[in-house]
């Protein structure tokens, strides 16, 4: 079986970590994968338009929230 670079880096780094902690990573994985209905992940390095709006959106509302913490905090 022939692994796509971003798999390989990602096994490379869970090899490295200590098997306590290996353990904890793949429980992690696995309940996102459950999350998320066992879809594929896209390894893909471009993004569409449809994604690029979403991650603007998320982006913009993420910094409305800061600003209305801070002004609350003064």
């Amino acid at each position: 079986m022939t692994l796509a670079q971003n798999e390989e880096q990602l096994v490379e780094a869970l090899r490295a970590l200590p098997p306590k902690v290996a353990d904890h990573v793949i429980t992690w994985v696995t309940r996102l994968r459950e999350l998320e209905d066992g879809k594929p992940v896209d390894w893909s390095d471009t993004w569409t338009e449809e994604g690029l709006a979403d991650a603007r959106t998320a982006s913009l509302s993420r910094l409305e929230e800061r600003d209305q913490q801070d002004a609350e905090s003064r």
